[in-house]
């Protein structure tokens, strides 16, 4: 199957992938089987952590990553599809649109890493209307466990950040 002709299903079907908490659809790729020690990775964390963890992620046209955050420096990584935006907002508060694809031309990065503690959330780049899809990886270290991971409440991230009230309203759930 040719990532040019690759329909969403395919895709869904041949990765076995679920759909995920934030928006999208994911499968984890690899768990490193060592593990770095609670002690050893200090107080932001409540036990022990994989080495590294790797997923698969499906973005669809017309849906979206909801703005949240992990306690480890994510590494974004495009496979295939149209380009996407991962819209990040840093602990200072300075908002920036990373535009993630392989179009050199245009700017495009195949790659981009998301700051640990940064809020972040990602969005596909097509037309309205049209039956795109990003196709990415993700990968942390140390790796990566739901009890790292929270999803924004709108309300709250307005609070903190009213400068960006329009995107975030955009891009959360609730």
């Amino acid at each position: 199957m040719s990532s040019s002709t690759a329909t969403i299903g395919q895709i869904v079907a041949t990765y076995q992938l679920e759909p995920h908490p934030e928006g999208g659809y994911y499968k984890e790729l690899y768990r490193s089987a060592q593990t770095i020690s609670a002690e050893a990775l200090g107080f932001h964390f409540e036990g022990d952590r994989n080495y590294c963890t790797s997923i698969y992620f499906l973005l669809t046209a017309g849906n979206f990553s909801g703005f949240h955050r992990i306690k480890q420096d994510e590494v974004w990584h495009f496979y295939a599809g149209h380009p996407l935006t991962v819209h990040v907002i840093d602990e200072n508060g300075l908002y920036q649109a990373h535009k993630v694809g392989f179009d050199l031309a245009n700017g495009l990065a195949p790659q981009l890493v998301v700051p640990a503690g940064a809020w972040f959330a990602s969005s596909v780049n097509c037309l309205e209307g049209e039956e795109g899809y990003s196709f990415v990886g993700c990968t942390v270290a140390p790796g990566f466990d739901f009890r790292d991971f929270e999803l924004a409440k709108r309300a709250e991230l307005i609070a903190l950040f009213p400068q960006h009230q329009t995107i975030i309203t955009a891009l959360t759930k609730e």
